[in-house]
């Protein structure tokens, strides 16, 4: 990523083996896309996007790489991909590299075992991203179905300290809600950080994405709105781009 673009990431997120998305991260309430995860992915190859961001949610919930070969699949389809969801040992990293994933989430782990977060950093360096994903402020864990005390604004500097050097800010709150992320906690967030944050969570309109990129976003993550057709891709790239012109005047 240069200075003048962000990446513009659409979501898809695999539960089950099939292509969902989930509300405020509730595995009841759930929405089937498509039956086949590998669908989706060659949609939005074909309508532009240049990386995908592909969440195990049956991973984040079990702590391990529980739809790896659909990630491989996706993979394999010659875009970057950026994989979440359940990466919790050097094994699961080192199969995703193998496989050509570009990025490597890092959750709970991040969290809760700094010595694998450390090993991370040094097997795959800039790699590794990791993913922030608070309501309220607060980070929450495994597959978000457990609360925690920490501040986001908390863990980030601890986690440069250890040599991560990109993060994923996610809204949980307004994550499937349409509504629009929470841009005052994205700026706080990303203020304490001294590397790029890309902001998840309810991002549905264009104005979201041209405002957030204007104020230093490293990129949007884009999930039900576009699968439900409120938001176009073209759209997302377009705003993206005068968000950054903005940035910049």
């Amino acid at each position: 990523m240069t200075p003048n673009m962000i990446d513009v990431l659409p979501a898809i997120d695999i539960r089950g083996g099939r292509c969902v998305r989930l509300v405020q991260g509730d595995y009841d309430r759930e929405t089937v896309f498509d039956d086949d995860p590998i669908a989706p992915a060659r949609r939005w190859i074909d309508e532009g996007a240049e990386m995908l961001h592909v969440i195990d949610l049956d991973g984040a919930r079990e702590g391990r790489a529980a739809n790896a070969e659909f990630v491989e699949q996706i993979a394999a389809l010659g875009k970057p991909v950026q994989v979440g969801g359940g990466i919790r040992n050097l094994d699961t990293v080192q199969r995703y590299l193998e496989a050509g994933v570009t990025r490597i989430i890092v959750g709970t782990a991040a969290v809760t075992d700094r010595d694998f977060l450390r090993e991370a950093v040094e097997l795959s360096g800039d790699a590794i991203t990791v993913s922030v994903d608070a309501k309220g402020g607060r980070v929450a864990l495994n597959g978000w179905t457990e609360a925690s005390e920490l501040p986001a604004v908390a863990l980030i500097p601890q986690l440069e300290n250890l040599g991560v050097r990109r993060f994923i800010y996610t809204d949980i709150a307004s994550d499937g809600m349409l509504g629009g992320h929470d841009e005052a906690e994205f700026s706080r967030v990303a203020g304490v950080a001294r590397s790029p944050v890309i902001a998840a969570g309810g991002i549905a309109h264009p104005m979201q994405i041209r405002r957030l990129a204007a104020n230093g976003a490293a990129g949007v993550v884009l999930g039900r709105a576009l699968y439900d057709g409120r938001l176009k891709l073209s759209d997302a790239f377009e705003a993206a781009e005068a968000g950054i012109r903005e940035r910049t005047c």
